[in-house]
């Protein structure tokens, strides 16, 4: 039987301490870069803009990249004796996106030079306080348009207050603040894991990552999708219901939905024998708003199934492990697949995700320590997108 690890499937931690992490966690007021306010609401007391109604939008992951953000990992309050390993995956991770384009590593001080040794010199490491590796939550949601680049700040509480959050609370804000890049507070709460776009005005996300009381008190499916239309220049949402309150994201879509190009969604699915459960009820979910729906610009989509491995052939496989293909990651020139150990479902995962990203070399990286913890090479990884001009430049252009 594999060990007993930490799991954002198991959510890692709760209790009174997190309430009051939540609310130290919030975004302070204290920030050079240029931000602008979110539809629908205001920040520090500017009037309300921002979102498409400015030209904001955000280009598919396919797009060109100027750089990839990745975190090293702080706590072993969090990860306990797994921490070295899971170093060890984010190191390996780091070095073959660097493989394709620059990786920018956030570190905290006093861990930076141990992130340098493990990554090497092909890795850049930004002494910038993290709490844990998920910056594709923590970071921002990076946005283009007439003016050039922005952050989308999506406003992380521990994905709805389940984790140590304080210091990963602020990361976005901090690295727009060291990059001058425009900040965009959002009038909501959620997570870069929890969106999915093909960069063509379509949308995906799950009910239960968004609609949820531990990150939008009150506020409505249709308010929360008329903010995501603003703020990430979107014209039509696909929403799956997804799962809440068995993971520590509430089932983010980028563990079950992607878009490969406009038009194709690769969908997350369990092996022919896996018992019933609410995972499995989430692909079947999924699978039939896909059959039926089209995208913003009326085309019925192509679905191509991704299925998982068998976990029983995976070293170190507990019942929380992140057993998924789907949360692989786009970058230039590459598509960074993860390596479980099942050679024959690594083998078919990695031939499908090549012939739907073709033009594209397809390297497998054994994240096994991140899954266990149940997470992935999309969770670790946030791409800033290539824009044709920037409203400035920073201490290393964003741009």
């Amino acid at each position: 039987m594999a060990p007993s690890r930490p799991s954002r499937r198991a959510l890692l931690q709760s209790g009174a301490a997190l309430a009051a992490l939540v609310l130290a966690g919030g975004c302070s007021s204290d920030s050079t870069s240029e931000e602008q306010p979110g539809p629908s609401g205001t920040a520090s007391g500017a009037a309300p803009a921002g979102g498409s109604a400015a030209g904001w939008a955000l280009p598919a992951e396919s797009g060109p990249h100027t750089r990839t953000f990745m975190a090293w990992p702080a706590l072993e309050a969090v990860w306990g004796d797994q921490l070295p390993g899971v170093r060890q995956d984010i190191a390996s991770l780091a070095q073959a996106v660097a493989g394709f384009e620059p990786v920018v590593l956030l570190a905290r001080p006093d861990q930076a030079d141990q992130a340098r040794q493990a990554c090497g010199s092909s890795v850049e490491v930004l002494e910038l306080a993290v709490d844990d590796l998920w910056a594709r939550d923590t970071g921002p949601t990076f946005v283009t348009g007439p003016q050039g680049l922005a952050g989308v700040d999506l406003n992380f509480n521990g994905w709805g207050g389940k984790q140590t959050h304080a210091i990963d609370a602020q990361v976005a804000r901090n690295l727009l603040d060291h990059y001058r890049t425009t900040r965009i507070q959002a009038p909501i709460t959620g997570e870069g894991g929890a969106i999915e776009v093909d960069g063509e005005g379509t949308l995906m996300a799950t009910e239960s990552s968004w609609v949820n009381d531990n990150r939008n008190p009150g506020k409505t499916r249709d308010q929360i999708e008329a903010s995501l239309k603003e703020l990430l220049g979107v014209e039509k949402v696909l929403w799956f219901k997804g799962v809440a309150g068995q993971d520590i994201t509430d089932c983010h879509v980028d563990a079950l939905a992607r878009f490969a190009e406009p038009g194709t969604v690769v969908l997350h699915r369990p092996a022919a024998d896996t018992p019933p459960d609410v995972w499995t009820t989430a692909s079947a979910q999924a699978l039939q708003v896909l059959q039926s729906a089209t995208d913003a610009n009326g085309r019925t989509l192509k679905i191509v199934d991704l299925p998982e491995p068998d976990l029983g052939l995976i070293q170190g496989a507990g019942k929380n492990f992140l057993a998924t293909y789907i949360n692989y990651y786009v970058c230039n020139g590459g598509v960074i697949v993860p390596r479980f150990g099942d050679q024959a479902a690594d083998d078919r995962a990695a031939g499908i995700l090549g012939d739907l990203h073709p033009g594209r070399k397809v390297t497998q990286v054994s994240i096994n320590h991140i899954a266990a913890g149940g997470g992935g090479i999309h969770c670790a990884t946030q791409q800033q997108p290539v824009a044709a001009a920037t409203a400035s430049a920073g201490p290393s252009s964003p741009a």
